[in-house]
């Protein structure tokens, strides 16, 4: 247990609080006192606490609907229920809602130290068992072997261990947001939080309140101070995913993030500093966008301190095998079904697929052929007749594995030649203008 524990205590009675900061002061924590509903969410808005101890009457509420919004609202901090009339009823229906134990008034020093110890160490229990879960097998899995995969792997394996900021690019479905965990997973932060944004999927009018959190009143609805994504994520990770998405005001405001660590919640003109590892990604082309003035210039250098190009499915056709079969036996395990095995016929069709959305797509069809298939192996039947019978050309495939031949070429040249464009056209054997038109279409720099 953390001697500098924070305990914040919702009490109006003074003589209460008093005695709970002489007792708990006493031992090394430090205590914030609240006299009501309104302040109690003030100061927990302002800074984290580790415990609450919340009594059942107040004057402008009750503490046991105090509690139901804080699981509601998915705050994880323990609870504690303090009452001098507390009766069985009130006793049952606080456990029910979360607490984790009842105090009555007058309140004996030593049941109050021992609850509250108790309370921080299955807190630090819980923790430390998602980390374990995560650690044995509820982590992301990092399934493929083919060269363009565990290129992509390897990148952010190696950039995990610093704290730069890294953006990945790649389609839709890839699985960006599965390399994003790994990244968290391997670096120095892995014991924090991994907060996931998803840009797109938030309202443009609600965005910055999720990301950088409100006070009170800031905007119609807001009935209450809210912590928003880079609070939660302090110490942690955050991934923004499809940052592509983000509207000019929330870019200067993410910007002002990443240089200075500083932020302010809308509606309020003090500034709050967190410690933040910033992971984004999107499907979009940033180049394009920051050319057509549609993302900012700064924000972009900031967030692709080192970019990671995620490649698509129909470039790694090798670990379709790999991907289906864990597919498979995760999908028997989470519904209690038999296991069963894929047939012999089956992969070799699978890989002339193009797989437009790439392993999401992969993931669900598997899903679905495990569902329609009653027995025990998986037959060539099951496949979707779209994928048996793909009316896709395979045209655009083909290009994109010569692009992806040629962009490897070009980039071994100029990294001989330590990016002087003339020495890596006489390699290549072409001319240096040519060399330059394929540079902007692949969308090639020293820094991508």
């Amino acid at each position: 247990m953390n001697r500098r524990s924070k305990v914040l205590v919702l009490d109006d009675e003074p003589n209460i609080g008093l005695s709970l900061r002489l007792i708990l002061e006493g031992e090394g924590f430090a205590v914030a006192i609240a006299h009501s509903v309104a302040e109690f969410h003030a100061l927990r808005a302002s800074a984290r606490a580790h415990v609450y101890l919340l009594d059942v009457r107040l004057p402008d509420g009750n503490g046991i609907d105090v509690l139901r919004m804080l699981r509601q609202s998915n705050d994880p901090t323990p609870v504690v229920m303090i009452s001098g009339h507390a009766t069985v009823r009130d006793a049952v229906e606080a456990t029910r809602s979360g607490a984790f134990d009842f105090l009555e008034k007058p309140l004996a020093r030593d049941r109050v130290l021992l609850v509250i110890r108790n309370a921080l160490d299955r807190s630090d229990l819980e923790r430390e068992n998602a980390r374990f879960r995560e650690l044995l097998g509820d982590g992301p899995k990092m399934i493929g072997a083919s060269p363009a995969f565990r290129r992509a792997v390897d990148e952010a394996t190696q950039v995990a261990r610093s704290d730069v900021s890294v953006l990945l690019t790649g389609e839709s479905g890839t699985g960006k947001e599965l390399l994003a965990a790994h990244i968290h997973r391997e670096s120095p932060f892995a014991a924090n939080a991994f907060i996931k944004v998803n840009c797109a999927a938030i309202p443009n009018d609600l965005i910055e309140s999720e990301l950088f959190g409100h006070e009170k009143g800031a905007f119609t609805g807001a009935a209450a101070a809210r912590r928003g994504r880079f609070e939660l994520a302090d110490g942690g990770s955050i991934f923004l995913d499809e940052v592509g998405d983000l509207q000019e005001a929330s870019q200067a405001k993410l910007l002002r993030v990443l240089q200075d660590g500083e932020f302010q919640r809308l509606g309020s003109e003090r500034s709050m500093r967190v410690s933040v590892r910033v992971i984004s990604a999107t499907n979009r082309d940033l180049d394009t966008l920051v050319g057509e003035g549609r993302f900012r210039r700064d924000l972009f250098y900031r967030l692709r301190v080192v970019p990671i190009r995620v490649p698509a499915l129909r470039e790694r056709l090798e670990d379709i095998r790999a991907l289906a079969e864990y597919f498979l036996a995760d999908h028997c395990k989470r519904n209690n079904f038999r296991s069963k095995r894929i047939g012999d016929e089956v992969i070799p069709i699978l890989e002339r697929y193009d797989w437009p959305g790439n392993v999401r797509e992969l993931r669900n069809t598997i899903e679905r052929m495990a569902i329609l298939s009653t027995g025990d192996e998986i037959p060539a039947t099951s496949i979707p007749l779209e994928i048996r019978v793909p009316s896709r050309p395979r045209a655009s495939h083909l290009q994109e594995t010569r692009d992806v031949a040629e962009r490897d070429r070009i980039v071994q040249a100029l990294e001989q030649s330590n990016w002087n464009v003339s020495g890596a056209a006489r390699a290549l054997g072409i001319e240096r203008t040519h060399l330059h038109k394929r540079l902007r279409a692949l969308g090639l720099s020293r820094d991508s």
